[in-house]
């Protein structure tokens, strides 16, 4: 075991699977000789050579492009996005090829294609750097999105997904990157300072998709999150005194059903909280979901706590998050429902 941030445990992931298998290649922006803007893919070209770690010129969509090419020849590519905001222009290969293909062809071309992103805020990267564009892929049918919230997730994930025949989005929470931070139930200190992370195996290990982590076990309320929203929650459960239990999706799309099912049966109640924008996001199909599978156990309506319906702001950033005051109130209307 190794003490590991999130950055140093995907990069152990990539050093793992690469060693594992010849066919897996990795790709990006500034991914080969600088090692990721973030530095989650340092030391792979010098370690697996320029043609297996390698830079491509900026054009997402050229990248995922050239990722469909690969996996249906044989190759497992992993494409990092420098962040979520940019993965726009990649929107038409993603979804009209990667997703499609394997249905296209009747199962006969699979597309083991990995799409790495860092996502949401916690850097002060305003507009244009902090965006939370989950519920647009876990729209699209013939993809999974996984979004991890430890660094001990996040290499399982990382290595089930690149494993995975099916083509993957994961998102990496910029604002846990080198964290959870300390005292995460207020505002934390610089997102770049350097905090202890979690114990984390040196070797191989995969998470499977599609399973859900229950972190904070309690009677009173089902919280449903994901990524750095997790910690929000255990963070404020933990300092009012409220007894709920947490639940870590770790993968939205496959979601775990049955877990949030068997959570919601026994606590009678369910808060959703993510940090994405509140109308469509994933947590209006989450209250859908509840509402379907526990509608006659349910004693008050599903509460959202999300993110605000406005363009990410820059320096308001710690009141966009959904932070320990919101979810507090959010905690007590449902509780005295």
């Amino acid at each position: 075991m190794s003490t590991m941030n999130m950055i140093e445990a995907l990069n152990s992931a990539h050093q793992i699977v690469m060693e594992r298998d010849d066919n897996v290649v990795t790709l990006g922006e500034d991914v080969g000789y600088f090692g990721g803007v973030f530095r989650v893919t340092a030391g792979l070209q010098k370690r697996f050579g320029k043609h297996r770690a390698f830079d491509t010129p900026i054009a997402e969509s050229g990248i995922v492009g050239a990722c469909v090419g690969m996996a249906a020849y044989g190759l497992r590519p992993v494409a990092e996005i420098q962040f979520a905001d940019y993965i726009y222009p990649a929107i038409d290969q993603i979804v009209s090829e990667a997703a499609r293909l394997r249905y296209r062809s009747s199962g006969d071309w699979p597309m083991p294609i990995t799409i790495r992103s860092p996502y949401g805020g916690g850097i002060f990267g305003g507009q244009t750097h902090s965006q939370s564009p989950e519920a647009l892929f876990a729209h699209v049918a013939g993809l999974k999105t996984v979004i991890p919230s430890t660094p001990y997730d996040a290499k399982g994930l990382l290595i089930a997904a690149i494993e995975d025949n099916d083509p993957v989005v994961f998102f990496e929470p910029k604002r846990i990157y080198n964290g959870p931070f300390e005292g995460f139930y207020d505002r934390p200190a610089s997102p770049w300072s350097k905090h202890p992370a979690s114990d984390v195996p040196e070797g191989y290990y995969a998470i499977p998709l599609g399973k859900a982590a229950v972190v904070r076990p309690g009677e009173a309320v089902t919280v449903l999150a994901y990524g750095t929203m997790v910690h929000v929650a255990r963070a404020t459960a933990e300092h009012l005194g409220v007894d709920a239990e947490v639940i870590d999706l770790r993968t939205i799309v496959p979601v775990d059903i049955e877990t949030i099912e068997e959570s919601v049966k026994k606590t009678g109640r369910c808060l959703v909280l993510h940090e994405a924008t509140r109308t469509a996001g994933f947590g209006a199909e989450l209250a859908a979901l509840v509402q379907e599978r526990c509608f006659y156990h349910l004693e008050a309506p599903v509460e959202r706590v999300t993110g605000w319906d406005t363009p990410y702001p820059h320096s308001l950033e710690w009141a966009y998050f959904p932070g320990p005051v919101r979810l507090g109130l959010a905690f007590k209307k449902i509780l005295e429902a």
